[in-house]
């Protein structure tokens, strides 16, 4: 595994964004982990998780895209903080954009905030996490209509490697469906890996109680 996605394993546990515990998920499921992206809420921490998002998309996509999109609402501070990043990072500039819920009728009207989408267009998608591809419905018509676009893929930052609607997980249906690649910057695979029965910041994260409940969770949600 990359030295970066052992650092965002912790980088997540560090920030509370990713806990372990009993959870009721949108969904109904009762899970035993959980990841809130709304946790991010410093300039430091946004600073890092944009450059985790930027190595992430550089390793699986390149460089040679020109927007990345990020829905409202999380995906709005990942956007920005990510574009910064990739400038930062490989010397590229990135435009961000993202949609609005409600279109503006005024000022700058419309339902985007930030770069246009214009024709010729290579974009990347990012999100914090998906279970169901249910944003991605909502997403992928939005950018659609913006002109002759070409969308590359989509990036989150955690693959709960779970069953999406059907057998397959989210990623994979959102790839079937749509005809991009959705990727990860770790897996739930990744996580137990690094973190069970380690220490991360003197403390067992993942000990043998917690290990069986996330696997009887996936004996019953696990992709196959």
């Amino acid at each position: 595994m990359e030295q970066y996605k052992k650092e965002f394993i912790e980088f997540m546990v560090d920030c509370g964004v990713l806990k372990f515990g009993d959870f009721t998920l949108k969904s109904g499921r009762k899970s035993p982990f959980f990841m809130n992206a709304g946790l991010y809420v410093t300039g430091a921490q946004l600073e890092k998780l944009g450059e985790y998002y930027a190595k992430a998309i550089y390793d699986n996509f390149g460089i040679d895209f020109d927007v990345l999109f990020g829905p409202a609402y999380k995906g709005i501070p990942l956007s920005v903080a990510t574009t910064m990043a990739f400038h930062r990072l490989y010397g590229k500039e990135i435009r961000y954009c993202s949609n609005r819920k409600e279109i503006k009728d005024h000022g700058d009207a419309g339902i985007l905030l930030g770069s246009p989408i214009q024709d010729g267009d290579k974009v990347v998608i990012i999100e914090d996490v998906t279970t169901s591809g249910k944003s991605i419905e909502e997403t992928f018509p939005i950018i659609q209509a913006q002109g002759d676009v070409t969308i590359l893929g989509l990036m989150v930052s955690l693959n709960r490697m779970e069953k999406g609607k059907g057998e397959q997980s989210a990623l994979v249906e959102i790839k079937e469906k749509y005809g991009f690649e959705a990727k990860a910057i770790v897996t739930m695979e990744d996580v137990i890996e690094h973190l069970y029965k380690k220490e991360c910041n003197g403390k067992i994260v993942i000990d043998d109680t917690l290990k069986a409940a996330i696997d009887a969770y996936y004996d019953v949600y696990g992709v196959k």
